[in-house]
């Protein structure tokens, strides 16, 4: 790409809002420091940079994010009352960091709300909750976290729950149970995005059976470009434009490269000969980290690209979006190694002959507009 493409995206960025849909900043400070919200918002200073993050507010601003989606994360091995607990444990973290850093980001819960934050030169801040294990199987905890302010919920994460399947879990459910399209119900009338990134295609369908709003997904890419279970396949994207959806394409290498993909599935096998759960994070870290398999191979922002423009074909300009799903991989494509670095995409983008039109669509004018339209569904 030119220095020319790279600073029209970065103009095209100053003035029209961009929105990502996935960041695990908030799981990575409790991580780093500790679960209790108050020390986890205050142990680094984020308005200097820091290496060992994907985000903090310098390169927040370097990427021109106008609108951010904090995951409210919990691991599934939080279960009942602890994730509970957990999931309302990372919200106040978020909370924590936008009473400490007002001048920065603003909390928000509509796309009104947004555009203002953003024309206050602020980072619209919203709460998605990643793992329907976190209400514990009630829907008055699912209505209070919309109360609190989370704006949707990512139905499964790496496992099944009771009531939905998860993409990288063996099927239980055909999908959603009778409780599962509950809860999609509930989700509707209260105002809460039904987030379909991590489950399985047959719950995608299911979801999009029952939803009478639009739909999300937070942080996935295409299965026709890429063979991976967290992967969108093309009949569900063809569904979008009938639904009113967004499908934020994610930049995790795994999910966004061929190569990277085949590596993760020797990984897997090689954790399933030590009698280890590739789901697990936390236990897959500590394998990879002395495992002597391969080489990781290294994704790029064409693997991104690539992805970008088949959801463009198949579900359509107006139904497309990114979440980078920064912090919460260890690392990133080449080219999108943070959060400053998404000028860069849209500068490949321009390179690539997308008008200037479909790029604000991309960046943000589609979230915003699926955030409008699933306000209408609330009663």
């Amino acid at each position: 790409m030119t220095s020319r493409d790279l600073e029209r995206a970065s103009a095209l960025l100053e003035s029209t809002i961009l929105a990502d849909g996935h960041n695990d900043l908030p799981w990575e400070l409790r991580d780093l420091v500790g679960p209790d919200p108050v020390d986890a918002a205050h142990g680094l200073d984020l308005t200097i940079r820091q290496p060992s993050l994907h985000t903090d507010l310098v390169k927040l601003r370097e990427g021109r994010l106008g609108l951010q989606f904090w995951s409210v994360y919990v691991p599934c091995s939080f279960e009942g009352h602890s994730a509970v607990t957990a999931v309302l444990e990372q919200i106040e973290v978020v909370h924590q960091l936008a009473e400490r850093y007002p001048e920065h980001l603003a909390l928000v819960t509509t796309a009104d709300e947004a555009e203002a934050a953003f024309a206050d030169g602020k980072i619209a801040s919203l709460l998605g909750a990643e793992g329907g294990h976190s209400i514990a199987e009630s829907l008055g905890v699912l209505r209070i976290l919309r109360r609190l302010g989370v704006r949707y919920m990512t139905l499964t994460h790496n496992y099944n729950t009771t009531w939905a399947d998860s993409g990288t879990d063996e099927p239980a459910h055909n999908g959603l149970t009778e409780f599962g399209r509950a809860v999609v119900r509930t989700m509707n009338r209260v105002g809460m995005l039904v987030d379909l990134s991590h489950v399985a295609p047959s719950t995608m369908r299911a979801a999009l059976d029952v939803s009478t709003a639009p739909v999300i997904f937070s942080h996935s890419s295409c299965l026709a470009v890429n063979d991976h279970p967290r992967n969108i396949p093309d009949d569900v994207l063809e569904r979008l434009p009938g639904n009113g959806g967004v499908a934020m394409v994610t930049f995790v290498p795994g999910f966004v490269s061929p190569a990277v993909t085949e590596w993760d599935r020797r990984l897997k096998a090689a954790m399933a000969e030590a009698g280890q759960d590739y789901r697990d994070l936390g236990q897959r870290g500590r394998f990879t980290a002395s495992w002597d398999g391969p080489a990781k191979p290294k994704a790029s922002v064409e693997d991104v690209v690539a992805h970008v423009e088949h959801a463009r074909e198949v579900a359509g300009i107006d139904h497309i979006g990114l979440g980078g799903d920064y912090d919460g991989v260890a690392e990133l494509p080449q080219g999108l190694e943070d959060v400053s670095r998404y000028p860069v995409l849209f500068a490949a983008l321009l390179e690539r002959g997308w008008s200037e039109e479909d790029c604000a669509k991309l960046a943000g004018r589609n979230t915003l507009r699926v955030l409008r339209d699933v306000d209408k569904y609330t009663r």
